[in-house]
């Protein structure tokens, strides 16, 4: 299939978190698709990503990064400078969410899940704002969740964690702001991907999909349009906000 290439994000440098499969690959895709050189991280192999990349034309890396270990989220910034120069984009999708009643949470299952969702923004942030702020313009923008609107049962620590990366998003904008660096999220509902498709969130497709507006499943590729937004120069004043893309699940 032929892809056309953009130039909405030439010369930008993008790093996006997750990368290796799902709404990770399709927005570093995306950005490849529009010019931007792009950063694959992921614990997993990014190789497939990659691939796909070079098939829209664009640049790209892959590197193999442990998000929730500050000196891996480091040695990622290293090797986006390395290959490419200092960031502009930094797009954060990594995330897990099990399925697992309160009740039957433990405390390292609670601690993986705020490490990998909520603290690897901390790392991500540390390492990547800096430059993004010396030079004057940066956009950063991270996953959230209509868990958060809706609270879906059996997803506490998930829900906790999207919480979380709103918090975030809206106290990092404040203080980002008067350097040219937006920080904004992305709310989608339940996104149909290799994962969850397989997982038990595969039981609920039909039943979210009846209570949206639009009555199908949502991909990864209904987001891509709200990221090349929130990542361009088109949106250099929306910042703090969180867009919810979930064909009007949340409607409030």
């Amino acid at each position: 299939m032929s892809i056309t290439k953009l130039s909405t994000h030439e010369n930008r440098i993008a790093v996006v978190t997750g990368a290796a499969n799902g709404i990770g690959q399709a927005f570093a895709v995306e950005l490849a698709r529009r010019g931007a050189s792009v950063v694959i991280a992921d614990l997993a192999d990014g190789e497939e990503t990659l691939k796909q990349c070079h098939d829209a034309g664009g640049t790209a890396v892959a590197v193999r990064t442990d998000l929730t270990d500050g000196a891996s989220v480091e040695a990622l910034a290293q090797q986006a400078r390395s290959h490419f120069g200092s960031a502009d984009i930094l797009v954060h999708c990594a995330g897990i969410y099990p399925l697992t009643p309160f009740s039957e949470i433990t405390w390292d299952e609670w601690r993986l899940v705020m490490s990998v969702n909520l603290d690897s923004l901390f790392h991500l942030g540390k390492a990547f704002l800096p430059a993004m702020t010396s030079q004057g313009w940066g956009r950063v923008v991270s996953m959230a969740s209509t868990t958060f609107h809706t609270g879906f049962g059996g997803f506490c620590h998930y829900t906790a964690s999207k919480g979380g990366v709103i918090g975030f998003t809206r106290t990092l904008a404040a203080e980002v702001g008067d350097h040219g660096v937006t920080v904004n999220a992305i709310a989608p509902g339940l996104v149909r991907t290799a994962t969850t498709e397989h997982g038990p969130q595969n039981d609920f497709f039909g039943a979210v999909a009846d209570q949206q507006a639009i009555k199908r499943t949502e991909v990864p590729q209904d987001m891509t349009g709200a990221l090349a937004f929130l990542t361009s120069d088109e949106a250099s004043f929306i910042t703090g906000q969180t867009l919810v893309v979930d064909g009007g699940w949340v409607r409030a």
